[in-house]
């Protein structure tokens, strides 16, 4: 054992001997963390009493080699036992994070569906067990715990995603979550960014990335820790010429963070994120075109242009042994703009005047927890009780813009005359409650509570106007129009966990809410109509699974779950009238609905398994495999045209495995991804026309990175879709269509990253 070695055995042992006898806050500088919050309470021998220890941050902790790591029962203000959770270290993640590689990055996470929209994760969308994948709108996205999206209820739209180079990592929750984070099916995403090194007060880190289609990134983040305050800088740029004619995009990215221990017992953080890029839109396909050319484009003059800011203060306060507060405020200043021809993918553009829409949100709010834990009747208890309040303002204007071909975001002509223009305040209060109650040292019960009212307004004014034939004006009306709608719901579930030795059967029963966004009172779109009925989104979600770690040898998660809707939101395949009778998609209440499926991922070290140690010179050689089957039906007796239909977006089979080599320098990680058949509407339409409708073909990728270590220096080699397999993951009535949507082809990419 070296003296360094020894230093940290003893550093530990010192630390929890403290720990135990005064009960008290210790903080210690240090590279690798593992936060305590929340641990579980220890009990010193012959004792009458148990003494809690709060929050512990030590280095020198084993670092477990798995992509997939568990997450505390109680973690910084949020209880995750008897949840379906996944955390993903990115340390572990052998990824081209450079491009913000979503299929590689989520490999190990079982039953995920992912839309494949640009070639750099400009945005990230992914979805699972029938949820839309759509700018991940069915999931509570968060960065560092607070929202990111447009507006958590009335717009969950994704359209900036953290820079995967700049992440510690990314914690999952399952539909268990909507009780602590908010009523989406889904769950939470919730992104966390690397903190400075503790041990240094100045640390720099430079990546750079080159690769297929023009694709370069540069990265440069500083940070470190002076005295009581971390500080941390980073910046990026990204740009690329894309893989079809008008694809380029060019994006900067800004973000700081600062942390301040006030005393042992209080801390303050703070952080600021800005981004912006401007991305040209090759737009969709028809079915017809895509078997031909995948590479094709048949739109010049489709640009999208997105501005987010982002940031948060959050105070920490440890009041006692027992008791802790976290009290976070967060604000959202950002705009988005979508310029282009949004006519049906298979009528040709002739040019004219093309169509914008321009969104603007200003989003404040608060969330604070109080967390206590306590022996209650002999038996542990960590209690969680929170609020949460929100007030966005979203201004959506749409309307006519430049005839040009260029990124021209003015609204010109009759502007939103032949459009609209709508401001949609949203109010969201909740109270939320939850506790962890340990009926003996292997059974815990967790039951849950939460109250939330919303409030939804849209006042504003739409055009509506009818032509001739020969597209000459004959009527005019500017109409004014104020709906609200006020609701207050009540949330419940209750789980279960028993741990026997290394694993873990957890079990939870929740129920979920989706409120209807702001797209579903006003839009104007030909490929899409919505009912002007429309209404909200509710059910229930269930998880049964065993789960658990051994050793260095095994990590294994497989569970079941079913999910259940009231009033399912979805898409039908409807025509014009005569004499087109062009086909659109309407969006409406389909109708009951239910997933139910079995999600499983395993990760094995075969290196291990044969019977060599972690310390022996052989490569440390793993094999993932996750996989999900699902069955997801609509259940809509009155209507049976859809009654019996699978769900949209739910592929039979999802199923991605891997091959993980380490080898003192070298890593190299080989991954396969497959996903089976899907549909993208309620009616099950195989083929339309216009190709916002229709089934996906089911696929198969393959993706090979490897890196190389020669200190400070690591280099990274990829290779995305080595098999160049040619396929679409979606079909957009929109943006950035419309029509079929191809996935990039295969594409190389270097990179560099240097430590100082």
């Amino acid at each position: 054992m070296g003296a360094g070695t020894m230093r940290h055995s003893l550093q530990m042992v010192f630390l929890s001997v403290l720990a135990l006898l005064s009960a008290e806050h210790v903080l210690v500088a240090g590279g690798a963390t593992a936060e305590g919050a929340g641990a579980e309470p220890a009990s010193l021998p012959g004792a009458k009493d148990t003494i809690l220890m709060r929050v512990v941050e030590v280095s020198g902790l084993h670092e477990s080699p798995f992509l997939i790591t568990r997450i505390d029962d109680v973690e910084n203000g949020v209880i995750f036992a008897a949840k379906k959770t996944e955390r993903i270290s990115l340390a572990n993640v052998i990824a081209n994070t450079a491009t913000n590689n979503t299929r590689q990055t989520f490999s190990a996470i079982a039953g995920l569906t992912i839309w494949e929209s640009d070639a750099a994760g400009l945005q990230l969308g992914i979805g699972a067990r029938g949820l839309n994948p759509n700018r991940t709108s069915n999931f509570t996205t968060r960065q560092n715990g607070y929202d990111i999206s447009a507006d958590p209820l009335g717009y969950p739209e994704s359209y900036y995603t953290p820079p995967l180079q700049a992440l510690e990592r990314i914690d999952i929750v399952r539909g268990a979550g909507a009780l602590r984070y908010g009523t989406q099916f889904g769950g939470v995403v919730n992104f966390i960014m690397r903190e400075p090194p503790r041990q240094h007060p100045l640390n720099a880190e430079v990546m750079l990335t080159g690769g297929s289609f023009g694709f370069a990134s540069g990265l440069v983040r500083i940070g470190g820790t002076s005295g009581s305050t971390s500080y941390s800088v980073m910046g990026q740029y990204r740009r690329a010429d894309g893989w079809r004619p008008n694809s380029e995009f060019d994006q900067r990215l800004g973000y700081a963070f600062v942390r301040h221990v006030v005393s042992p017992n209080l801390r303050i953080t703070a952080d600021v994120t800005t981004m912006s890029y401007l991305a040209h839109q090759a737009g969709g396909l028809t079915d017809r075109q895509f078997a031909l050319d995948p590479g094709s484009s048949s739109r010049a003059r489709n640009w999208f242009n997105v501005d987010w800011t982002l940031g948060s203060v959050t105070a920490d306060w440890f009041v006692d042994s027992t008791t802790s507060l976290r009290s976070m405020f967060f604000v959202n200043s950002s705009s988005r703009a979508a310029l282009g021809n949004l006519d049906r993918i298979n009528i040709i553009d002739l040019g004219g005047e093309r169509t914008m829409i321009d969104g603007l949100f200003r989003n404040i709010g608060n969330e604070t927890t109080v967390q206590q834990d306590r022996t209650i009747l002999g038996r542990r208890v960590s209690l969680l009780a929170g609020v949460r309040l929100f007030r966005g303002v979203t201004t959506q204007r749409q309307g006519t813009a430049s005839a040009g071909s260029g990124p021209e975001f003015q609204f010109s002509g009759r502007g939103t005359r032949d459009g609209s223009d709508f401001t949609f305040p949203n109010t969201n209060v909740a109270a939320f409650a939850e506790a962890v109650i340990s009926l003996s040292e292997n059974l815990r019960v967790v039951p849950g509570i939460r109250a939330e009212h919303i409030s939804t307004r849209a006042t504003g004014r739409y055009g509506l106007s009818v032509r001739d034939l020969a597209g000459n004006l004959i009527a005019d009306t500017l109409i004014n129009e104020t709906r609200q709608r006020d609701r207050t719901i009540l949330l419940a579930g209750i789980g279960m966990s028993y741990k026997t030795g290394p694993m873990e059967l957890y079990a939870n029963l929740t129920q979920n809410y989706r409120s209807i966004t702001f797209s579903d009172l006003r839009i104007i779109n030909p490929n899409l109509l919505v009912d002007a009925d429309i209404a909200d989104e509710r059910g229930a979600t269930a998880d049964v699974g065993v789960r658990g770690t051994i050793g260095d040898l095994l990590s294994l998660d497989v569970s079941l779950f079913y999910l259940s809707y009231r009033d399912k939101i979805g898409e039908v395949l409807r025509s014009d009238q005569a004499p087109l009778y062009l086909p659109y998609r309407f969006r409406t209440n389909v109708g009951d609905a239910y997933t139910t499926g079995i999600e499983a991922m395993t990760e094995v070290s075969l290196t291990r398994l044969v019977g060599y140690e972690a310390d022996e010179p052989v490569p440390d050689v793993h094999l993932m495999i996750n996989g999900s089957v699902v069955r997801g039906r609509y259940s809509v007796p009155r209507d049976p045209s859809i009654n019996g239909n699978v769900i949209e977006y739910v592929p039979d089979v999802v199923l991605r495995t891997g091959l993980i080599v380490r080898y003192g320098s070298f890593r190299s990680s080989l991954l396969l991804s497959h996903t089976g058949r899907q549909f993208t509407d309620a009616t099950n339409a195989e083929f339309s026309a216009s190709a916002v409708s229709g089934a996906l073909a089911a696929y198969s990728v393959a993706d090979l990175t490897m890196t190389y270590t020669i200190s400070p220096v690591v280099i990274e080699l990829t290779c995305n879709n080595l098999l160049d397999t040619r396929y679409a993951t979606r079909r957009a009535e929109a943006y950035p269509g419309p029509g079929l949507i191809p996935a990039e082809p295969r594409s190389i990419f270097l990179g560099m990253r240097l430590t100082l």
